[in-house]
């Protein structure tokens, strides 16, 4: 992914615009990540697989009902008891405990 400074950006908008059809460009202020150029088509993709949460109360009960039925396939079955509380559960490389 090219990174270029936000002055560059104001300088040669035209040539980083079409570079943002091949890829997306980070832009920089203070060396700091401040904002990321995409084309259309990439943006629109991203947004349409974008989730927003919200509060179980907030579902319905058909919502709930689907849930509460569905059904993860896999080789081995498991329950909620297989999921180690975050206690118990080994810590991972480079966690802080």
């Amino acid at each position: 992914m090219a990174s270029v400074a936000a002055s560059e950006i104001q300088k040669n908008f035209g040539e980083w615009h079409d570079r943002a059809f091949q890829e997306p460009v980070e832009i920089t202020k203070y060396g700091r990540t401040s904002a990321f150029l995409v084309s259309a088509t990439l943006f629109k993709a991203m947004w349409a697989s974008y989730q927003r949460t919200l509060p179980v109360d907030a579902l319905t009960e058909d919502e709930i009902g689907m849930i509460a039925r569905s059904k993860v396939e896999g080789e081995q079955a498991y329950t909620l008891d297989d999921i180690p509380d975050h206690e118990d559960a080994p810590a991972s490389a480079g966690s802080k405990v």
